[in-house]
């Protein structure tokens, strides 16, 4: 049996597809019992909740691999699902961590996905950590800005970076889950393209057919607010303003052929993702 946590986030939701699609049997750990109803047939929900241990190790029972999604920037909930899995004699972890842990040096953004992938590799279960980069999905946060006809706030001017389809990482986890040989070993995910949020929005307003207004930002609240519009906590508001610093100075933008090598396919466009999702900017 199979348990994820993040099931019902951007990558959560591809897996289940790819799962369902594939017979696997899986189990979806679950705070909100309306999420959970959007869940395939084939899923197991269970109802539990990272702050509470009990209902943790209730939906570990029988779990063989876990798929290790947790938001934030804390470690106390990676510490219960990692207590968890050894209790329940876990045999396999897939990690999400972020390309972020690869700069020298470590920006804050990459410190705590940092000290996750240190929690795994140190908890004795075999692993596989995946760090992908910036997420195609990220585009949807343009949404609200498109639908009242303002500016989007572009963060990273020049810089670049390979935006991967979320679908793409989570047929990655997949198979790091199901098939051998992935055992503590770590992956760079990115999409085929290097391109700036300028780029990216150029690629979209083609698909829509549609003038879309963008606008580089000024202040490191407006930074902030390009990804959080109604603001973050100090700390990540501190590190996502440094982030996107680091990104504004990379003119280049990291490629990795790794999506290609262990899926047999290249990676999917931002193209291809905008037309897949076309109606959501749509409606």
């Amino acid at each position: 049996m199979l348990l994820l946590t993040g099931a019902t986030g951007n990558i959560g939701r591809e897996l289940t597809r790819i799962l369902d699609a594939r017979d696997i049997d899986f189990r979806a750990l679950v705070r909100d019992p309306a999420r959970a109803a959007t869940l395939p047939a084939r899923a197991e929900a269970a109802l539990g909740d990272l702050d509470d241990p009990d209902s943790v190790d209730r939906a570990m029972t029988g779990v063989t691999a876990l798929f290790l999604l947790v938001p934030g920037i804390g470690l106390d909930h990676t510490r219960t699902l990692l207590r968890a899995a050894d209790r329940a004699g876990v045999r396999r972890i897939v990690l999400i961590s972020s390309a972020h842990v690869l700069i020298d040096p470590l920006p804050a953004m990459g410190s705590w996905h940092h000290e996750r992938e240190n929690l795994v590799r140190t908890c004795g279960i075999p692993y596989t950590i995946l760090r992908p980069g910036g997420y195609m999905s990220n585009a949807l946060e343009w949404i609200p800005n498109l639908r009242s006809g303002g500016p989007l706030l572009d963060p990273s001017g020049p810089g670049r970076f390979a935006p991967i389809d979320p679908a793409d990482i989570a047929e990655v986890a997949a198979r790091c889950l199901s098939e051998p040989g992935h055992a503590d070993k770590s992956y760079h995910l990115t999409g085929p393209e290097s391109l700036t949020v300028g780029e990216q929005v150029a690629v979209l307003s083609r698909i829509l057919d549609r003038d879309i207004k963008i606008r580089e930002v000024t202040t490191p609240e407006e930074a902030v607010a390009a990804r959080f519009p109604h603001g973050a906590p100090p700390r990540l508001a501190a590190a996502i303003v440094e982030g996107f610093a680091l990104l504004r100075a990379d003119t280049v933008g990291a490629r990795t052929g790794t999506v290609a090598e262990l899926l047999g396919r290249p990676p999917r466009t931002f193209a291809a993702w905008c037309e897949a999702h076309r109606a959501a900017f749509e409606h």
